[in-house]
């Protein structure tokens, strides 16, 4: 688990040294940056799974909050996301936006059930 999550803090905290160069660099440094630490918390033994909760609502309203937006794209044929790393077209931006929480929800989803392994600390 150590390695994993070691790998898994120090992926997330590369996704976000790559977010300062995008339109709304803070909120995505900040999301990458929590994961980051969470995970780095957990491969050095700590684990606090009420914050990792609290991280999984927050994800999930977010994709709430995109998934009209991911919708649309989905019924308008899913055009291409990755043909250039500018977002000519605004559903380009939501939709990786989108996806970027998933990935968040499902390393969280993924800490918090191999974090029942690890020895709680309250909080």
């Amino acid at each position: 688990m150590k390695i994993s999550n070691g790998t898994l803090s120090t992926l997330f905290l590369v996704f976000a040294a790559l977010q300062l160069n995008d339109a709304d660099p803070w909120i995505w440094v900040i999301i990458y940056g929590a994961v980051a630490v969470l995970c780095g918390l957990a491969a050095s033994g700590r684990y606090f799974p009420k914050l990792i909760l609290g991280a999984i609502l927050l994800t999930i309203f977010g994709i709430g909050w995109y998934l009209p937006d991911f919708i649309d794209w989905l019924q308008s044929g899913m055009t291409s996301i990755t043909s250039s790393m500018q977002a000519e077209t605004p559903h380009v931006e939501l939709v990786r936006e989108f996806l970027g929480l998933v990935l968040v929800l499902i390393t969280l989803g993924w800490l918090y059930w191999s974090g029942k392994k690890i020895s709680t600390l309250p909080l």
